[in-house]
């Protein structure tokens, strides 16, 4: 990859940046290398203060420092983006598909262009490593509005032809089911967040988007981007703050029938309880405690360089992330050994430095709770073959959220809590196994079923026990691996419904049937 340049050579243009200082309810130590971003609600096409004036602090976790100040919105500013969506949902909702797919592409080209500043800012915002954000992330996020803007030019709809006594013809159609609200996770901010948006948009719903709290800032930037793209006002709304505040408020408006969330799984509980009475469409993406199961037959090489990547890419804060290791107990040893080996060569430091491995965790709290899990495998009984501990840095990044990549041996599957609960962080647990039915109770033991994966050269083998597995995706020999058309959603505690391709547009649409009797005046 080539040299990341300067942090001062990639911050966002001017046109992407705030201009005053806002006031704050919160008083931290402010970061000295610059002003942190004011980052007001967009509704309606403009940039506006929350209402009631209050503000949260969002930090750099790579250095502990205050990067922005969030608007900390409320029930009005909910309201007000409600509104703003509705009148621009009958413009928007009539234009022919073509239109909308070249606002979409314009609004792809346009980030495109800027993939760099986006990137830096999700960096510093989320603690993820700089290439991480420019590689994988914000490119995907372009392609997600690329991927639906084609989508929708392809579609067909069905039709039935009735004969006989009763001549009829019965036409299926979908229509935008009107203002979506979409609440997206701090672990890939826009990436995610683009991923709800584009298909919403597509469709022909207009949307109100809530953020997490604790990575706004590229979406704030995004909005930027909207109006220079020339999207009719109102048509993408984005409003800042917290769940318990505007995240409820969304979820509870009468006038948003449709809710998508990705998030954690308590949450996810709440929403569900929520929209309940008032029987509103509602996609779930929640937490995970995915196995990784690796038979003595596989590539070797492959499944540890992969596992490795699995365990840890950022930070291991990825829903994704094999955290549950189980490993054949004829090459356990082997794999082990190779897979400590592995991790330690991980580097844990300054996220804009290209030879950085492994950022910081998202927030203190986070922070915290990892360390917590690592106190309580010692607790259980476990043995940190590697990690469990703080990084020594340089200032300023002393300072930050890290931890070293975490290896944990000894917890028996079924009762040991780290090896039940989600921790979402860079900790893994690794396990012996004996046979196909011990390891296939072993993977299904934990209430969640996101995905698993699998490896073999065995290929009934791996049929067998991918049919057995209850998750939504099985990976075979491979990791991550998205086809953007295929279904992706949880099973179990891991969520309700399917994204991606014409499962995100049946979601966003309303299906009507109209049966067309044939009678004298239609022949």
């Amino acid at each position: 990859e080539p040299a990341v340049r300067s942090s001062a050579a990639l911050m966002p243009s001017p046109a992407l940046l705030p201009t005053t200082p806002p006031r704050t309810t919160h008083s931290h130590t402010m970061s000295s290398a610059a002003a942190p971003h004011k980052l007001q609600n967009y509704i309606a096409g403009n940039f506006v203060d929350p209402i009631e004036g209050l503000w949260v602090d969002s930090f750099d976790p790579s250095t502990a420092t205050v990067n922005a100040h969030v608007a900390d919105s409320g029930a009005e500013d909910v309201e007000n983006a409600v509104q703003a969506a509705l009148a621009a949902f009958p413009v928007w909702s009539s234009f022919p598909v073509q239109k909308r797919a070249d606002f979409m592409n314009k609004l792809a080209d346009l980030l495109e262009s800027h993939v760099d500043e986006f990137a830096l800012a999700e960096s510093i915002d989320q603690g993820k490593t700089f290439l991480h954000a420019k590689n994988i992330e914000i490119p995907r996020a372009v392609y997600n509005f690329r991927f639906f803007a084609g989508a929708i030019l392809h579609n067909d709809n069905q039709s039935t032809v009735m004969t006989g006594a009763l001549e009829a013809v019965n036409i299926v159609v979908t229509q935008p089911v009107g203002v979506a609200g979409l609440i997206s996770p701090w672990n890939l901010p826009l990436y995610l967040l683009t991923w709800k948006i584009a298909p919403a948009i597509a469709a022909g719903n207009t949307v109100v988007a809530k953020p997490s709290e604790f990575t706004s800032v590229t979406a704030w930037m995004f909005c930027r981007l909207i109006t220079e793209a020339g999207f009719p006002p109102g048509v993408i709304n984005m409003v800042f703050g917290t769940g318990p505040r505007a995240g409820s408020a969304l979820v509870r408006h009468p006038r948003v029938p449709l809710i998508s969330f990705t998030g954690g799984t308590a949450t996810g509980a709440i929403i569900q309880r929520d929209v309940a009475s008032h029987c509103k469409k509602l996609s779930l993406e929640l937490g995970g405690k995915n196995p990784n199961i690796i038979f003595a037959d596989c590539n070797l090489d492959e499944a540890v360089a992969t596992t490795v990547r699995s365990s840890f890419l950022n930070q291991g804060e990825i829903c994704l992330c094999g955290s549950r290791i189980f490993v054949e107990r004829s090459i356990y040893n082997t794999f082990l050994e190779r897979f400590v080996a592995a991790t330690k060569q991980l580097k844990v430091g300054d996220p804009r430095d290209p030879s950085t491995t492994t950022g910081a965790l998202v927030s203190k709290p986070h922070y915290d709770k990892v360390f917590q899990y690592i106190q309580l495998a010692r607790e259980e009984g476990g043995k940190i073959e590697t990690g469990g501990d703080k990084p020594e840095l340089a200032a300023p990044f002393d300072q930050g959220y890290f931890v070293n990549p975490t290896i944990i041996t000894g917890l028996e599957p079924y009762h040991c809590r780290v090896q039940q609960e989600e921790i979402f962080g860079p900790v893994v647990t690794v396990w012996p196994f004996d046979t196909e039915s011990e390891v296939v109770d072993y993977a299904n033991s934990v209430k969640y079923g996101l995905s698993a994966s699998l490896w073999t050269s065995n290929a009934e083998r791996a049929m067998r026990i991918s049919l057995k597995i209850h998750t939504g995706t099985v990976w075979v020999n491979c990791w991550m691996v998205r086809d953007l058309r295929i279904p992706f959603g949880g099973s179990k505690q891991s969520g309700i419904g399917r994204e991606g391709g014409h499962h995100s547009l049946e979601f966003f649409t309303d299906t009507k049937t109209i049966c067309l009797k044939f009678s004298s005046q239609l022949q």
